[in-house]
């Protein structure tokens, strides 16, 4: 079985017309899908509304317990119901999740070794026999960062990793493309010119730009997650926007 994985963060789920293009895109695409999203700046404006602190680190939020309570009513409220809502539209029957619901997908804390993370998740077990069923009977995943440690705590995870770990599991199963969907045309050479997409990516290149700064911030966790996911048996791990899923553009992972 050939299964398509589609992560969207950034500004494409907060702006309504590139959300809107997204998930008429992803309707599209014909086979077995499932949506796995972000929603970090819509955290971020309710936190600054709340007052709470924003900490990053190399693009990784540091989730205290105010931040926690913030994250799991955006990621798994507000963003995952209108995104569920605005496919079934589409006529897709979409099925909200967290990694919480049906034990799909589990962490443990992070542990303190440098940086306390707080209440961040970092993924031990994925159950895809659960994910492969509700797919054979038609249904399309969408699925949350949030996760949890099977004693009751809710986990901030990051999106990306939730893509990764989802796709790496059930590689053993399917054919698996996995797409990063953001608001770039994919990793740049250039962060303020739009046309200087890298096409191909080796995980060296990626490396040695990261260490002269021209690879930074969110997209770090992104790569090292594509990379480890093509290492452990994904077919495919691409890098683009909206109109990236509909001309196979973007730039695309390499061994």
């Amino acid at each position: 079985m050939e299964l398509t994985i589609i992560k969207v963060g950034g500004a494409v789920v907060e702006d309504s017309q590139s959300l809107s293009t997204l998930l008429n895109d992803f309707a599209a695409i014909s086979g077995p899908k499932i949506l796995v999203h972000g929603g970090g700046r819509a955290a971020d404006k309710l936190l600054g509304r709340l007052g709470v602190e924003i900490k990053k680190v190399d693009g990784r939020r540091i989730t205290d317990e105010q931040t926690i309570e913030v994250v799991t009513m955006v990621y798994a409220g507000l963003v995952n119901k209108n995104i569920v809502a605005q496919l079934q539209q589409r006529g897709i029957n979409a099925l909200g999740f967290t990694g919480a619901d049906l034990n799909i997908i589990r962490s443990v804390k992070r542990p303190v070794i440098d940086i306390d993370y707080g209440f961040v998740g970092d993924v031990v077990g994925v159950q895809t026999n659960v994910l492969l069923s509700l797919i054979s009977q038609g249904a399309v995943p969408v699925v949350s960062p949030i996760t949890h440690d099977g004693n009751g705590q809710l986990l901030n995870t990051n999106a990306d990793t939730i893509a990764s770990e989802l796709a790496r599991a059930l590689a053993a199963d399917c054919t698996v493309k996995l797409v990063y969907c953001f608001e770039k045309p994919g990793v740049l050479l250039d962060a303020n010119n739009d046309n200087s997409v890298i096409a191909e990516l080796t995980y060296n290149t990626f490396k040695e730009y990261q260490q002269q700064g021209i690879i930074n911030a969110g997209m770090i966790p992104k790569l090292d997650n594509g990379f480890s996911a093509i290492k452990q048996g994904v077919s495919s791990v691409v890098i683009t926007n909206t109109d990236g899923l509909k001309n196979n553009g973007g730039t695309k992972l390499i061994l």
